[in-house]
């Protein structure tokens, strides 16, 4: 078997501030073993030899390239190649002029953040649960020093070594790690992301006192998850699935979110918005999955699930190191 696009594990977390000798074990084997990486490592070998020569990080439509850098055919390739790794769950991106709607408008929670933090600049940024690394590119477009995702997905993490393949002198990467394989950084972050992560937990505090032991001192966690109202109790523990979501362990109403990032030893804790998720922000389209948010609601009535639970709302709060 060939060996992996990116760099070696422990030379990736060296670039961002870990001890050479920390101990990720085998936490890739499992990357290794999913029967389509093959497969995705065969599409990513088909993109031409070409780098972008230009790109825009700080606009909701992340580009990278000038379609006039390549001729048809080497369009089409790059087309094919991200036709390939399907489905796209976070974007949107236009890459050589192809435009790639992924199924969330993940730049409408990228504004959400925007107004939510005072400045990304100069940090060094850990996002977690990272995805195809869109939150990467933005904060770095945003004039974050350095940005590390972690994702456990291999279709994620290939899918942003594609583009990291047309930009390769960018300060970030995403390695193919669970949060909980990730070894303690010595130094901390200047900014950590959770987003749309937390409900995925079966121990909700266990998952912020982690995020808060990645902070450095002052440092700044940016929590975004799903939540109830009060009026629903202090969590909500759906039953099987929620909006036909079926990993979905346990949602907060936001007192309940502060009390926990509280216990986590976070403080100055800021609640900057409070939204519904709509069908305008998660969809499907040719290139996600044929089923979305649309599918999980009541036809009957948006404000609920399809299993009857009060309709997706998402929180953004801003804590810090208490």
């Amino acid at each position: 078997m060939r060996p992996l696009h990116f760099e070696p594990l422990v030379d990736t977390l060296a670039r961002f501030g870990w001890p050479r000798e920390s101990d990720v074990g085998s936490s890739v084997a499992g990357f290794e073993r999913h029967g389509d990486v093959p497969r995705w490592r065969n599409a990513i070998d088909g993109l031409p030899r070409s780098i972008a020569d230009r790109s825009a990080l700080d606009q909701a439509l992340v580009q990278i390239g000038d379609p006039r850098q390549l001729d048809e055919g080497e369009r089409e390739q790059v087309a094919g190649v991200l036709r390939a790794l399907r489905p796209w769950r976070k974007g949107p991106f236009r890459v050589f002029g192809i435009d790639v709607d992924a199924e969330w408008r993940s730049d409408l929670k990228w504004s959400r953040v925007e107004r939510a933090v005072a400045s990304l600049e100069g940090h060094r940024v850990l996002d977690v649960g990272s995805g195809n690394g869109y939150y990467c590119l933005r904060a770095l477009g945003a004039g974050a020093a350095a940005v590390l995702g972690v994702e456990p997905s291999p279709l994620f993490v290939l899918q942003f070594e594609a583009l990291k393949r047309l930009l390769p002198a960018l300060p970030t990467a995403v390695v193919p790690l669970g949060f909980e394989a990730l070894p303690r950084h010595p130094a901390g972050f200047d900014s950590v992301f959770s987003m749309g992560l937390l409900y995925h937990r079966k121990s909700p505090l266990e998952h912020l006192q982690r995020l808060a032991s990645f902070l450095a001192e002052d440092g700044q966690l940016v929590l975004e998850t799903l939540v109830v109202e009060p009026r629903f109790g202090p969590v909500l523990e759906p039953r099987g699935r929620y909006a036909n979501m079926s990993n979905v362990w346990s949602i907060p109403s936001v007192p309940q979110l502060i009390e926990w990032l509280d216990q986590a030893g976070l403080g100055d804790v800021r609640v900057t918005d409070v939204v519904p998720t709509t069908v305008e922000e998660q969809r499907a389209t040719p290139w996600s999955n044929p089923h979305s948010l649309e599918d999980g609601l009541d036809p009957h009535d948006a404000n609920k699930t399809i299993e009857g639970h009060p309709g997706p709302q998402r929180a953004m709060l801003v804590a810090r190191r208490a």
